[in-house]
């Protein structure tokens, strides 16, 4: 048995994968999911808000994973990176998002908030809230006072 189906390791959530869990690298992922065509270096470094030296490291480190591939070439003459999510980069990042949303589930629960038929957490007034505490409206329903 998983040590994820065992009570006593229920928050355990083995699938939350190291390699993908650092902040830049899911940036570059949700960015490269978002574009199943691939983006050029320069729009991913900007989407992201990554340096060149930095954005490089994070795409080495995903490239090993086998959770993306780059591809060189030219572009009207000028060299051109182009990052792509790989097929099985792309398994894994929906993968792994489908234990992220379950880590929402069940904090959002332990903390008593109530969720709708989908498991999605809600404010008091029934909308469905994301991660943050705003609703799909954009709004700030956290309970916290706005800063001065």
């Amino acid at each position: 048995m998983p040590t994820s189906d065992r009570p006593e390791a229920r928050f355990s959530y083995e699938g939350l994968d190291r390699i993908i869990h650092e902040r830049a690298r899911l940036s570059v992922l949700t960015s490269l999911v978002s574009h199943p065509r691939g983006l050029a270096f320069p729009d991913l470094k900007r989407l992201c808000g990554l340096t060149d030296g930095n954005l490089s490291r994070h795409l080495a480190v995903l490239q090993e994973a086998d959770l993306v591939s780059l591809e060189k070439g030219y572009d009207q003459n000028r060299p051109q990176t182009l990052c792509r999510l790989t097929p099985s980069g792309r398994t894994r990042f929906l993968d792994y998002l489908g234990v992220l949303e379950q880590v929402v589930r069940d904090a959002a629960q332990a903390a008593g908030k109530p969720q709708n038929a989908a498991g999605k957490p809600q404010n008091a007034a029934g909308k469905t809230q994301g991660a943050a505490g705003h609703d799909r409206s954009g709004h700030d329903r956290s309970g916290l006072a706005e800063p001065v």
